[in-house]
């Protein structure tokens, strides 16, 4: 009798749950509109500070601290300037990635990975609306801006932050969680 409540419990507390909740749905689509804007904000001021170019030329840099510094780049591919010729494909990706994770948003009753899955789809919509808005030659043609660079590693930006920060979190938490007798996702 212990056992079948014990797996009832884990069955009502599952954490993507088959109801799609509008509650959830638009809480996620804040916090992806958040990054969105601040993403497509800094990028604008950026477009307007810089000058696109070499770091030798003035304007077209600014060094902030240690190997950071500003610098104005257009990656028409994806990351570490991979793909270049697939920048249309990539950015269909991106739009079809960011209603999946607002999907799944909606249907995640843990905090935690419900605003991972919304920070996944505001960066993915920040770079998507580059490839979309900017685009001069063919639908969802146009290159992402880059522009926070240190030296040593490829330029990105806030969108690229908040995928990988969003990620690497998923990936650490998979590590904390263990999976039980009926093949459900519980806490450690």
């Amino acid at each position: 009798m212990r056992r079948s409540q014990d797996i009832d419990v884990r069955q009502q507390s599952s954490v993507v749950r088959s109801r799609f909740s509008q509650t959830l749905f638009w809480e996620a689509v804040l916090i992806a509109g958040a990054i969105v804007a601040v993403d497509q904000l800094t990028k604008r001021i950026m477009l307007a500070t810089l000058e696109r170019g070499n770091c030798s030329v003035d304007g077209a840099c600014i060094d902030v601290v240690w190997t950071l510094r500003l610098n104005l780049v257009f990656n028409p591919g994806a990351s570490f300037s991979t793909g270049q010729s697939f920048g249309p494909v990539i950015g269909a990706v991106s739009f079809v990635m960011a209603a999946l994770m607002i999907v799944l948003a909606a249907r995640t009753e843990a905090n935690l990975q419900r605003r991972i899955f919304a920070f996944i789809a505001g960066g993915a919509l920040g770079n998507g609306l580059d490839r979309l808005l900017r685009a001069d030659d063919g639908f969802l043609s146009g290159e992402v801006i880059d522009f926070i660079d240190f030296q040593w590693w490829p330029v990105f930006n806030v969108a690229d932050i908040a995928i990988v920060c969003s990620v690497c979190l998923a990936i650490v938490l998979s590590f904390f969680s263990n999976e039980t007798d009926d093949g459900q996702i519980g806490d450690a």
